[in-house]
C-alpha cells in the first residue's frame, strides 16, 4: 500500500527549494552562502548547536534499532545526511532525528547536514510527511497523517497523493477507512485485519454487522476475497429487510421533494417511526451550494 512513498520527502522538498528560487531571483543581492545553503550543500555542523523539531509527530524510537544505527555509524560512517532548518539559536532537525540520535550514541561530536531554510508552515509539513514514509506505519496511522494534512494544511487528495507520490485513488482508499468504527479500526491498527480487509468493510455500514464481519476476518484468518462474499451476503439482507421498511408515500414525497429543492441525491433508510436522511454532494463546492441553499 505504502509503495512509492520513498520519493514524496524528496519532491516535497524540492518544492519549497523551487519556491526559494524565486524568492532569490527576487533578491539578487543575497550572498553565495545563502545560495548555497538553501540549496542543500552539506555542511559539518557541531551536535551541541542541533535539536529535534518540538512539534514532530514521531516521538519513540526503538533502543535496540538506535543501537544498531549508532554501530553502523561508528564503523561506516553517516551515509546521508540529516536536514535541518537554521534557527535564531542554532538549527532544528527538519528530517533524521533518528540518525541524529544514534549519531550522538556513537559519539559523534558533528554531523553531516542539509540546511535550509524553511518557514514555520512548511517544517510542520514536511515533518509530517517525513513521518508518514516510515515504513512500519499500521494503515490508521498513515490514513490520520493524510487527514491532518488536508485538514491542517488546506492540500486536496490530489495535491496530497503528489507530495506522498501516491495515487489519487490510494489516498482516497486510505482516507476512507476512518470511516470505518472504532472497534473496527482498532483492529486494523493491531494488524488483526489488513487494509485490504478494511477497504471492503468501509461498505457495510450497519455497525452489528461491521464489527461481526472484522472479528470473523481476525478469528478465522478470512482471505480478502472470503470477505467480499461475506460483504455481499450481508448487504443482500440489509436491501431487504430496507424494503421491509418502505417508507409511507407521504414520507418518500418529502423526500422527492428534497432532492429536487437540494439538486443532489438524496435517500433515506428506515420508515415514518424510525430511520436516516443521507444528502450526497461531490466536491467542496458542491457542499458549500447545499449549504447556501438549506442555512442561507
Amino acid at each position: 500500500m505504502k509503495k512509492g512513498l520513498g520519493r514524496g520527502l524528496d519532491s516535497l522538498l524540492k518544492v519549497y527549494d523551487d519556491e526559494v528560487d524565486v524568492k532569490k531571483e527576487d533578491k539578487p543581492s543575497q550572498n553565495v552562502t545563502q545560495f548555497e545553503m538553501r540549496h542543500g550543500d552539506v555542511q559539518k555542523i557541531r551536535m551541541d548547536k542541533i535539536y529535534p523539531n518540538p512539534n514532530q509527530p514521531r516521538k519513540n524510537f526503538d533502543k535496540d534499532s538506535l543501537n544498531e544505527l549508532a554501530e553502523s555509524i561508528r564503523i561506516h560512517g553517516l551515509i546521508q545526511p540529516i536536514i535541518v532548518n537554521k534557527m535564531p539559536d542554532g538549527y532544528m532537525i527538519i528530517a533524521g532525528e533518528r540518525r541524529f540520535k544514534a549519531a550522538k550514541i556513537a559519539g559523534l561530536d558533528e554531523i553531516d547536514a542539509i540546511v535550509k531554510n524553511y518557514n514555520e508552515k512548511q517544517v510542520a509539513e514536511i515533518s509530517i510527511i517525513e513521518n508518514l514514509q516510515r515504513e512500519d506505519l499500521n494503515p490508521v496511522e498513515l490514513a490520520k497523517g493524510i487527514k491532518r494534512l488536508m485538514e491542517e494544511f488546506g492540500l486536496t487528495q490530489e495535491k496530497v497523493a503528489e507530495r506522498l507520490s501516491m495515487s489519487r485513488p490510494s489516498v482516497t482508499n486510505t482516507v476512507r477507512i476512518l470511516t470505518l468504527y472504532p472497534e473496527v479500526l482498532e483492529l486494523v491498527e493491531k494488524g488483526k485485519i489488513s487494509f485490504g480487509h478494511a477497504k471492503i468493510l468501509v461498505v457495510v455500514t450497519d455497525y452489528a454487522s461491521q464489527l461481526a464481519l472484522a472479528k470473523k476476518v481476525a478469528k478465522d484468518k478470512l482471505t480478502v476475497r472470503d470477505l467480499e462474499r461475506e460483504v455481499e451476503a450481508v448487504l443482500g439482507k440489509s436491501k431487504k429487510k430496507k424494503i421491509a421498511q418502505m417508507a409511507s408515500s407521504e414520507l418518500q414525497e418529502f423526500i422527492n421533494n428534497l432532492q429536487r429543492k437540494l439538486g443532489t441525491k438524496v435517500s433515506l433508510i428506515g420508515n415514518d417511526k424510525k430511520g436516516r436522511i443521507y444528502i450526497d454532494y461531490y466536491s467542496q463546492d458542491d457542499l458549500d451550494r447545499i449549504y447556501d441553499i438549506m442555512f442561507r
